[in-house]
């Protein structure tokens, strides 16, 4: 049999977490599955990045608002099974909507990893080391990403550990081109499935901006074929792609979106339903698979005309920026290379970082520091150097 039919066939009462041992051949089995995933997870490193790093790109580029959360956060329906969280993906660039959200979450939680967000996320961005920020090598997995399979989703809805987060779109969402922005695409099945079989609420997100982190870009299909040899879900083409080519930092930027995440009432899908899960029909779960995408739709399409007419609120950027002048050479995303990996140097050398530098003299002292890291910013010279020096080729 076919393994992820046996997967989608064990049954949903499975505890496996901290609290827990489960010593059923399923349990085993999946209690194989997370050790694989949790490999390289590291909760110290988790808070440290989030802390030093993600919040300050927050606060002072893409000053991230969260609305529908001012009363409390989404609760479970059952304390051992994750909440599925699901969002549009958007910007035509490197996943900072997914950054983000995911780390200003975790500061809302009162850094409780238990009610935290754990993302699914496509393999290529930990298989390939042009998708690791800055070249930081485990990036991702580091802070938890899983990569995207049927067994690994499954496994984490056995572990209530953390919730789960979910872009349902997958890269089509993400590189779908600025003329379908703010449009969904087609959504996967899996995040209906497991919130079918293990009667978990589905909390919808709209993200609003994210289609101008990189506006006017667009894909080409025989071009993203071609960028997959080498790892990469897709290329996007468009009036910010030059620079990329001059600057390495530029592969990674993105513009000062003002990021708004919108939280929509759960959708419970268990509800939709009145047989147990192993009786539904696919045709069942494909109608169901539609109305979930609709109600997302419906919530972005909300959230945009409330919060979406001014994505980038220039003014508010430029008054943040004059105010907080003496740390601009990190707030620009041309000093996030060194910002990354001056980070990594430091909790290498002493475990979670609780003071970090951001003035300009830290910058440039910091840049002494992280020579090999300097190539990102060399016009044109600068890949070749990475190339090299990196073992990218």
């Amino acid at each position: 049999m076919n393994e992820k039919i046996k997967l989608l066939k064990s049954t949903p009462d499975i505890v496996i977490d901290s609290n827990h041992e489960n010593e059923s051949e399923e349990g085993k089995r999946f209690k194989q599955l997370l050790d694989n995933i949790n490999q390289y997870k590291d909760y110290e490193y988790t808070r440290s990045a989030i802390h030093n790093v993600t919040k300050f790109i927050d606060q002072f580029y893409f000053r991230s608002k969260f609305v529908g959360l001012e009363k409390a956060l989404p609760e479970r329906v059952h304390p051992d099974r994750p909440l599925i969280f699901a969002s549009n993906h958007s910007g035509m660039t490197f996943p900072w909507d997914g950054i983000i959200m995911a780390g200003k979450y975790f500061l809302k939680t009162g850094e409780d990893f238990k009610q935290s967000l754990r993302p699914i996320v496509a393999p290529m961005l930990s298989q390939s080391a042009y998708m690791e920020p800055f070249l930081i090598e485990k990036f991702w997995k580091r802070l938890g990403g899983v990569d995207a399979t049927l067994e690994n989703f499954e496994a984490l809805m056995h572990n209530s550990d953390s919730n789960v987060m979910i872009y349902p779109e997958g890269v089509p969402g993400i590189a779908k081109g600025f003329d379908k922005r703010y449009i969904m695409q087609n959504v996967s099945s899996s995040f209906i499935r497991m919130a079918l079989k293990f009667k978990t609420d589905i909390i919808p997100i709209a993200t609003v901006n994210g289609e101008y982190l990189n506006p006017y870009s667009y894909k080409n299909d025989d071009l993203n074929k071609l960028v997959n040899k080498i790892g990469m879900p897709f290329l996007p083409l468009g009036p910010l792609s030059s620079l990329a080519v001059l600057y390495p930092w530029a592969f990674y930027f993105a513009l000062p979106a003002k990021l708004t995440y919108v939280f929509g009432e759960p959708i419970k899908v268990y509800e939709m339903i009145d047989v147990p899960f192993h009786k539904v029909k696919k045709k069942d779960i494909n109608k169901i698979r539609e109305i979930v995408r609709d109600r997302m739709q419906r919530l972005l399409s909300q959230a945009l005309e409330e919060y979406g007419s001014d994505p980038y609120q220039w003014e508010e950027l430029g008054e943040l920026w004059f105010e907080n002048k003496d740390k601009l050479f990190y707030i620009l995303p041309s000093g996030w290379p060194i910002l990354f990996s001056e980070h990594e140097r430091l909790f290498k050398e002493g475990g979670r970082v609780k003071e970090f530098d951001y003035s300009n003299a830290g910058f440039l002292s910091s840049l002494g520091s992280n020579l090999s890291q300097s190539p990102f910013l060399l016009p044109v010279a600068g890949w070749p150097i990475l190339f090299k020096t990196k073992g990218l080729i």
